[in-house]
């Protein structure tokens, strides 16, 4: 069975930064890509960061470019988002998602955590 969750979400201030992690369990890890998307009120679900298990390879949408840094830990079978200099428009939840590295759809995904960022 496979099992993606999220932790790490919260309040923080414009300007300041969180770490999302998400615990992945079920997976071939290998065979397969994960990424971050997130939801705000009122919108459709947005594209943020995406990875492969091994960490080479890297894409970030341009909202979040320079700011926000997608990472994973294959021992621990987690994967990160790393978010830093933050704005009130990364207001969301942010869930994790993962597909196999040979398709387009992300098959899986967490049940998401809110972000909230202040003015």
């Amino acid at each position: 069975q496979v099992q993606l969750v999220e932790s790490g979400g919260g309040l923080v201030q414009a300007g300041g930064s969180l770490r999302l992690s998400c615990a992945a369990s079920g997976l071939p890890f290998s065979d397969y890509r994960m990424g971050w998307f997130r939801q705000a009120p009122g919108k459709e679900r947005e594209f943020v960061a995406a990875i492969s298990w091994r960490g080479d390879d890297t894409n970030y949408a341009d909202s979040v470019k320079g700011r926000f840094t997608i990472s994973t830990d294959s021992a621990k079978q987690t994967g990160y988002l790393h978010m830093n200099s933050m704005k009130p428009e990364d207001t969301a939840v942010y869930y994790c998602a993962a597909r196999r590295a040979d398709v387009s759809d992300y098959r899986y995904w967490g049940q998401g955590t809110q972000v909230t960022v202040s003015s």
